[in-house]
């Protein structure tokens, strides 16, 4: 059985249970292998006097954290079942100790020792108890799942590496955030951006971040956005969103909708930047309201959404196979009705929000019936069919019917709009865009007549066509006009 002895981080840290290990081995012949001479607990090791070898050659052959520790229990393995192997800090905190004990599925003994981590920690003094601790090759990976206050990072044992921390650092917390650097057990403040400005590094080096109040943070992230709604609705937060209701400021959510697609629209990073944070902050203040009434609250917003995307796309996180778009709009549909308890076609039909714009509800509603099997065979047939709701318009206006030309006005809308789906194209865009050209040629038009010393209300019908189409000409070959 192969034994592991924490010699933990000073000289003189080694339990007398694991010095009696090494010594009781030696006598009965088992080879002694030390992680690494590079630390000052590896003096323990010089002063027992045992013959031994160490594995520092290993760390320069291996590409990554993950492979070092590989090799590390790799090389462990290779001296044999009677081997004890010496590591720094607490055995039980060494990654390699933890790929020892998957490869031979725990038959180890471990003799624990001073925690590394622990008096890392003494030397940073967080504030309060409770950290996060992981090793600067392993934080990158880590960052991927989130990376919480406080904060210690040990193992920056070169510039490069610091480099790398400081970067990533950086982007989480800003560069002007305080750091304690600790190299040889003592600590002194610097800020992020100078971690990779110090004189040296090596194995004791490691870095702490404490906890901040979210008044003086530079790089903010959702929790902290949820706790300035919640210090907002607080007795003595601001009187005006104290008393929001979701009834209140539900118009807001289209409002920051509508904004977002308008910096879309112009291709603006630095809009389309504010106007993202500001969707985010409603659908935030929202699930702020729902949790003072003990509906749900944030984490279950975003557990709900997470679920949405595992379960919708089961061609990628399931069974499922999607080779194309319509393939996987197939897949996202099918599991869509299933999740919603949708039986029928109709159920997906009536599902669509009546608060949406007309022309974007049209077109959903004729979409999901196309599902269904009803709809047009082609473009033409649906132009005929506006065709037909053209006529039934003027026939039914020409009567003075104005309750059945409203109607037939609106059949010919809803024709027009499966048109445009049935020709692939986005009904409330194309309507969007063509305001919008409107609104530019009659800009021009008027500016035109205004110059001709003309007064817009006393142009003739001819008139205002003969401006509108010079400029129309004039904006012909213009982007999005």
């Amino acid at each position: 059985m192969i034994t592991i002895v924490g010699l933990g981080v000073e000289n003189g840290d080694l339990t007398l249970k694991g010095k009696n290990a090494i010594l009781d081995g030696v006598k009965a012949g088992r080879k002694i292998v030390v992680r690494t001479g590079n630390t000052r607990s590896y003096e323990s090791v010089l002063g027992l006097g045992v013959e031994h070898k160490t594995l520092d050659f290993v760390y320069e052959k291996s590409r990554s954290f993950k492979t070092l520790n590989k090799n590390l229990a790799r090389e462990v393995l290779k001296s044999g079942d009677d081997t004890i192997y010496l590591v720094d800090g607490s055995a039980s905190e060494d990654n390699s100790v933890k790929e020892l004990i998957r490869s031979t599925r725990g038959k180890i003994e471990i003799i624990g020792g001073v925690s590394k981590v622990s008096a890392l920690a003494e030397k940073v003094n967080f504030k309060g108890c409770s950290y996060t601790a992981v090793s600067a090759y392993e934080i990158f990976e880590r960052a991927k799942k989130g990376l919480t206050l406080p904060l210690l990072i040990y193992d920056v044992d070169d510039r490069a590496l610091a480099g790398d921390v400081k970067l990533l650092l950086g982007d989480l917390f800003g560069d002007e955030a305080e750091l304690k650097f600790v190299k040889n057990g003592k600590a002194k403040k610097i800020k992020t951006y100078e971690l990779d400005r110090q004189k040296s590094y090596d194995y004791s080096t490691a870095i702490g971040l404490d906890e901040t109040d979210v008044l003086e943070k530079e790089r903010f992230t959702l929790d902290d956005l949820k706790e300035l709604v919640v210090r907002l609705r607080a007795p003595n937060g601001c009187p005006w969103d104290r008393v929001q209701t979701p009834e209140s400021i539900k118009m807001d959510v289209i409002e920051e909708a509508y904004e977002l697609v308008d910096a879309i629209d112009c291709d603006d990073d630095e809009k389309i930047l504010e106007e993202t944070g500001d969707i985010l902050l409603q659908a935030v203040f929202h699930a702020v309201m729902k949790e003072e009434r003990a509906c749900f609250n944030l984490t279950d917003v975003l557990t709900g959404i997470c679920k949405k995307i595992i379960t919708r796309h089961t061609h990628v996180f399931g069974k499922d196979k999607a080779t194309n778009e319509a393939d996987a709009l197939s897949v996202w549909d099918k599991n869509k009705m299933q999740e919603k308890s949708q039986t029928t076609f109709a159920d997906s039909v009536n599902d669509v929000p009546k608060c949406f714009p007309a022309a974007l509800r049209a077109q959903k509603i004729g979409k999901r019936a196309s599902k269904a099997g009803l709809d047009f065979s082609s473009v033409e047939t649906a132009v005929e069919s506006l065709k037909k709701e053209i006529e039934e318009f003027k026939t039914a206006y020409a009567t003075g019917d104005k309750v059945g030309a409203e109607k037939e006005l609106g059949d010919v809308l809803f024709s027009a709009v499966n048109v445009g789906r049935k020709a692939g194209f986005d009904a409330e865009k194309t309507l969007k865009e063509s305001a919008e050209r409107f609104a530019k040629r009659f800009t021009l038009a008027e500016e035109k007549a205004l110059k001709d010393g003309r007064k817009v209300t006393q142009l003739t019908q001819e008139e205002w066509d003969s401006y509108y189409v010079q400029a129309k000409a004039q904006l012909t070959g213009e982007s999005n006009v």
